[in-house]
Order: structure tokens, then sequence, then C-alpha cells
């Protein structure tokens, strides 16, 4: 397990640090007009969150905090893992479901846009859907002191950081691998009880939160997604498991952080004879989610919606 307290490789330290340059972009205005300013807030009312089961992580001072920031709700250091379950009505659940994983560079979690919206937007259309909110390297607990460690962070790796190794990326990600198989073992143990099918389980992540989809699929053993969502996170190629599940990739030509590094994920999917669709928009950014704008990359969502239905996950419209 590869802890932020541990000195890293000159590799794993630009791996770390592309990794966090993407917190801030995750949660890049999608309206230019929403304030980008961090403003603390109060936790807010999570009466639904579940704990999941894994440990809180070791040596962990700060203790969880909030802000808002673009019109959002973002959670830091955040030392015990949850998800936050969004079930659809009765009447229109089709029985699948989908862990949604936020994006923010393993500093800070994208708790509203890349979460509850997203979760929210899914179960109105018949999928349950399930907010992880998974365990984070620790940043100042003071609000200067996180903007500051922010700013430091892309002043030193610039607007285009390296690209993710994908064998790094395994090995910097243990806590957070253990979140996810933890939340897919617990949906499953309560499958019943939420009329939810244990074999038709998906996920869904944003920006770092599709790099711990990827994680769970390449490394994640027993957790096992039925399909998943890689929404504006890294396409290094990678070494396609034998059993890999359907792969959804939405990413905008001018996203900075990804859109620079080729497309090798999806080359690698297609290789293995693997089902991918990849929808590539002119525009839109790093961090789009749901806010709504101009762009088509505001398509993503009824796209996505549209590749569940054709994979028998949402019930076709009458």
């Amino acid at each position: 397990m590869v802890m932020c307290s541990r000195p890293m490789s000159t590799r794993r330290g630009m791996f770390r640090a592309a990794v966090l340059a993407a917190a801030c972009a995750s949660a890049a205005p999608a309206l230019a007009q929403l304030d980008h300013t961090m403003t603390p807030i109060a936790t807010p009312d999570q009466p639904n969150a579940i704990e999941i089961g894994t440990a809180p992580l070791p040596d962990a001072k700060a203790q969880e905090s909030w802000h808002s920031q673009y019109g959002s709700q973002f959670a830091r250091n955040v030392t015990v893992a949850t998800i936050t379950p969004f079930l659809s009505d009765p009447a229109k659940a089709s029985g699948a479901a989908v862990v949604v994983a936020p994006g923010g560079g393993f500093r800070t979690l994208s708790m509203e846009n890349e979460g509850w919206d997203v979760a929210r937007a899914l179960a109105k259309r018949g999928v349950a859907a399930f907010v992880l909110k998974y365990r984070l390297n620790q940043t100042p607990a003071d609000m200067a002191g996180f903007e500051r460690s922010m700013a430091e962070m892309f002043s030193n790796t610039g607007r285009r950081p390296p690209r993710p190794d994908p064998e790094q990326m395994m090995a910097g990600l243990a806590p957070q691998i253990e979140d996810s198989r933890a939340a897919f073992a617990l949906i499953r143990s309560r499958a019943a009880e939420w009329k939810i099918d244990p074999d038709r389980i998906g996920m869904v992540g944003f920006s770092a939160g599709a790099m711990l989809t990827m994680a769970t699929v390449l490394v994640g053993e027993d957790a096992k997604p039925a399909f998943i969502g890689n929404i504006y996170g890294p396409l290094a190629p990678v070494t396609v498991p034998a059993d890999a599940p359907p792969l959804f990739v939405a990413l905008a030509t001018d996203d900075p952080f990804f859109a620079n590094g080729g497309f090798g994920l999806i080359e690698s999917w297609r290789a293995a004879k693997k089902p991918v669709e990849f929808h590539l928009y002119e525009q839109g950014g790093h961090g789009f989610g749901m806010y709504p704008k101009d762009t088509t990359s505001t398509g993503w969502f009824n796209a996505f919606v549209s590749w569940l239905t054709m994979h028998g996950m949402v019930e076709p419209k009458a």
C-alpha cells in the first residue's frame, strides 16, 4: 500500500502529480459565471450514507470537511468510506445498479456534480445508483492551506501533466480500490433488499473516479462490474482482462489533461474484442459532469443511458 506520507520515486511522483492536478479541473466550472471561490460549509446532512466497512485511513489527522465551489459541494479529508443509495421507483426499476465514483484528484470529491446529481438522474431512469465517498489523501485542514497546496500543485505540474502509467495507477490507489471492492460487496449482500440483480451492477467514474473505475476492473478482483463508464479519465493503453465488461467513454477534445495522450484504452478494448463506445466531444473541457452547458458534451448522460439500454440495463421507453 502506498501512503501519502511515504516517499515516492520520481516516476510515481509524476503520476501522483498528474492525478492531483485533476483535482481542481474535475471541479472546473461548466459555466463561466459560476463562482470559483472555495467557501467552507458545514458538513451536509447525509442520513442515507452507509459505512462500507473499510478501516479509517491510518495516521489521518485532518477531519472530513466540506466546501462549496462552482455552485456545487465538495468533500475532502475523507477518512471513512461510505455509499449513499439512490433507489428507483419500483415501477421503473430495471434491476440494474451503478456505483458512482466522483472525481477530485484523490484530494477532494465532487460529491454533487459528479455524485448525487448523477445518481438522481440514473435513479429516475430506473437504475439504482450508489455514490461512493471513497477515502482521500490528506490535505491541510484549513481552507487557506488547502488552496495554497492546490496552487502549488498546479504550478509544479502545469496544464498538461504526464499521462498516468497504468501500473503506477494500480500501485497508488490501494485504499480506494479496497473501498470500491467493499462497495460492490455490500451492494450485492443487500441486493434482495434493494431489488437489485447482483450480476448487473456496474460502475461509472469521473476523472480520478474514472481512474478508480478502471483500477476496479483491472485489479479489483471480486468486484467485477457488469459494465463501466470512464468519463473524462485517462485513456492510456492497458492489458484487458479476459472477463472485461463493456466500456463507455466520454471525453472532450479541449480537455487539458487527457485529450492529448492518444486513445490507447479504446484500442486496447477493441483489440481484446470487448464492447466499447467512445464519445469524443468537440468542446466541454474537464469536469463538465452534470453541469448544464451549451456544448454537446452535456449530452454524455443521455448517450450513456442509451448505451445502458442497448445492453439491457435500462428498460426501453414504451
